[in-house]
């Protein structure tokens, strides 16, 4: 597997795109660290940080046999990176605006029927964005969610595994949290 160093990226690229694993993980060995720092000072969050490098090498393995012609593979990872930056950037300013509003309709206290039309209201986008998950990962979700299974009463009763169902939960909060937000996600612990 060592042989692979001495390669140049755009080779690497080619054998990427005919699947080539090794070739893959010679790209993330080489750009990884680079990435997750560049990425780091932009968001000020380690983890987070490593995550979006995570993500970015994802979507360049699972987009690899519709990549483009690439003359220079830190460019394009970088704009990757950076892509996935903004998007974390914006979503964390919906989620600030989210809490500050949450907070300030607390600091208002607003009767309780008031409350009560807002949490109805707020259980109902949830309800339409849960409706909205692939079927396969709406179905486990309602099932750890509002039934309270457990991954392996799940696994057992989908006939799938028990890594494929916290894959499928995992998936689903993340995309509740794109288009709920922060606030939506809190109030799933108290609805259901």
């Amino acid at each position: 597997m060592g042989f692979l160093i001495h390669v140049d990226d755009r080779e690497l690229v080619v054998m990427l795109q005919a699947g080539d694993a090794e070739a893959f993980t010679e790209l993330y060995n080489r750009y990884k660290n680079p990435l997750i720092i560049h990425s780091y000072k932009k968001i000020g969050d380690f983890e987070d940080a490593k995550e979006i490098v995570q993500e970015v090498f994802s979507t360049l393995w699972s987009q690899r046999e519709q990549l483009p012609s690439i003359q220079q593979v830190s460019g394009y990872l970088y704009t990757m990176v950076r892509n996935k930056v903004l998007n974390y950037i914006e979503h964390k300013q919906v989620e600030a605006r989210y809490a500050l509003n949450f907070q300030r309709f607390i600091d208002e206290g607003h009767n309780s029927s008031d409350i009560q039309v807002r949490e109805k209201e707020l259980q109902q986008m949830i309800d339409r964005e849960i409706a909205a998950l692939p079927p396969k990962m709406r179905e486990v979700f309602i099932l750890s969610r509002k039934e309270h299974l457990t991954h392996k009463e799940i696994a057992e009763r989908l006939n799938i595994s028990e890594f494929t169902v916290k894959n499928h939960i995992k998936g689903a909060l993340k995309i509740l949290r794109l288009k709920i937000g922060l606030c939506a996600l809190i109030a799933l612990h108290y609805f259901f």
